[in-house]
């Protein structure tokens, strides 16, 4: 019996995936790549799904049928892309999510300047490479601020804050990631005005989110519209390696 998802929730995390399975902690070989990415977009949970990120050195061994279905990671213009990942401000005709660090803010005003968008790196396979739940919060709000739209990379592979193994190898070091729920509901939250989103990022408690017509977070609630607002025109996606373990934990939390 397929469970019936909730209209918040679905307007949440509908075509939210990146899914970045060439990269760590993944790191698996183009074809098996590609075949996951072809089985996902004929499965069940499709709606999910949004682009497959590759490389632009990649590209010449990649299928003309993903052609516009790639998030190319360059510094150039790629015309097989529906969207660039970039470390520079590049003129392109498609989307641009232009990757900053957290200590350089000031950044967004240029990038918000050029018709580009924002990008940020939520995590990493070592504990240090995940930023703070204040630096995240930061980041959101000065994106929000300028009404610059952003995508989030990296340690997003799960639904909600919590301590989990950075990598798939039995002695993967362990840190507390960021949960994509946690940065998703921060950042529709901080695009309908409210600055006070840093205890949403740092929440551990899955039962403190709920959703129906609305998403709640403990007391605080916005409603499908809304939520459906800030992701069309805010918070865009979120790059992940897996594109099985968020919709198996949102499968345990019984979302879907």
């Amino acid at each position: 019996m397929i469970k019936t998802v909730a209209p918040a929730l679905k307007a949440l995390v509908a075509d939210l995936i990146d899914y970045a399975g060439l990269y760590p902690p993944a790191k698996l070989p183009l074809k098996d790549a590609i075949a996951n990415f072809t089985e996902y977009e004929s499965g069940s949970h499709a709606w999910m799904l949004r682009c497959f990120v590759t490389g632009a050195g990649e590209l010449e061994n990649i299928p003309d049928s993903l052609d516009g279905k790639l998030s190319v990671l360059t510094d150039s213009e790629e015309t097989r892309a529906a969207s660039l990942e970039t470390s520079s401000i590049v003129n392109a005709a498609r989307p641009v999510y232009c990757e900053i660090p957290f200590t350089a803010l000031d950044k967004l005003d240029e990038i918000k300047e050029s018709g580009c968008f924002a990008k940020m790196r939520t995590g990493g396979v070592k504990p240090e490479a995940i930023p703070s739940p204040a630096m995240v919060s930061s980041f959101i709000l000065a994106c929000a601020e300028r009404r610059l739209p952003f995508k989030a990379t990296a340690g997003l592979h799960h639904p909600i804050r919590k301590e989990y193994a950075l990598t798939y190898e039995a002695d993967a070091p362990r840190g507390t990631m960021h949960g994509f729920i946690n940065v998703l509901m921060a950042a529709a939250f901080a695009w309908s005005g409210d600055k006070e989103i840093e205890k949403i990022i740092e929440e551990t408690d899955p039962t403190a989110f709920r959703f129906d017509d609305k998403a709640y977070w403990r007391d605080k609630s916005l409603s499908a519209e809304q939520i459906h607002d800030a992701r069309k025109n805010f918070m865009h996606a979120i790059g992940s390696c897996s594109f099985e373990e968020p919709v198996q934990d949102l499968q345990a939390l019984g979302l879907l």
